[in-house]
């Protein structure tokens, strides 16, 4: 995202870009960390199954609520000032400086 932000100074298409570009990996690793952990389902200790599926429906609402509804909303509503970075932060990480955030 922080690439097409740079590139473009437009952020409803750096959010969208990102969206585009990380969906896929996102929800891989998502669907082999449910399995992994859907696996301790299939056991007979209690806690571990309690753990299973705890963490699965962890990882299932954080790639499905969290990263595809809630970030991009924000990042939508926020617009510039999600990408603001104090002076020495945009240094340190070696970054062009961005147009000023109005208000």
């Amino acid at each position: 995202m922080r690439e097409e932000w740079d590139r473009r100074h437009d952020n409803e298409a750096a959010v969208a870009y990102g969206l585009e570009h990380t969906g896929r990996i996102i929800t891989a690793a998502a669907i082999i960390m449910i399995a992994a952990f859907g696996g301790f389902l299939a056991g007979s200790f209690v806690g571990l199954q309690e753990f299973g599926l705890g963490l699965s429906a962890a990882v299932l609402l954080d790639a499905t609520v969290v990263r595809a509804v809630l970030v991009p909303a924000t990042m939508k509503l926020l617009g510039t000032w999600n990408w603001f970075l104090p002076e020495r932060v945009r240094r340190a990480m070696r970054v062009r400086a961005a147009p000023v955030p109005p208000g």
